[in-house]
């Protein structure tokens, strides 16, 4: 839409970065995920590694093996989504930002949004006061 309105706009999306910590706990999940489906499917008990006794859950893990490392699978990568998700929308024009979902909580209409462009084309094609100096 935005291409046929404005064919000579480069247009470019990118992910925002979520914050390093969420991204580190992501991939903390990721691994924890990956180790636990590995002793779900081998039969390891790590409680009694530990010297613990074994609690109810991991018992019913261990004969539902198909069942459990599906539910581990998309349990933890729902969670990991959330971490790494940072619902951002932002539009910059000429390498000036012009509109922010994180700060306006959503995203702009149609409309808005070319009406934000033509101002800014606009104002690009019309030297300012201080140019003419």
């Amino acid at each position: 839409m935005l291409q046929d309105k404005y064919p000579h706009i480069s247009i470019m999306g990118d992910n925002y970065p979520p914050p390093t910590w969420r991204q580190y706990i992501a991939q903390v999940l990721t691994l924890s995920k990956i180790l636990l489906v590995i002793c779900v499917v081998a039969n390891i008990n790590i409680f009694e590694h530990l010297g613990q006794p074994t609690p109810a859950y991991w018992t019913w893990l261990s004969t539902n093996k198909i069942y459990s490392c599906l539910m581990i699978f998309f349990m933890c990568n729902a969670i990991e989504g959330q971490l790494i998700s940072t619902g951002a929308f932002e539009i910059q024009f000429n390498d000036v930002p012009v509109w922010s979902k994180l700060e306006t909580g959503r995203i702009p209409q149609p409309p808005e949004l070319f009406q934000i462009i033509d101002n800014h084309i606009r104002l690009d094609q019309n030297p300012s006061w201080s140019d003419s100096i």
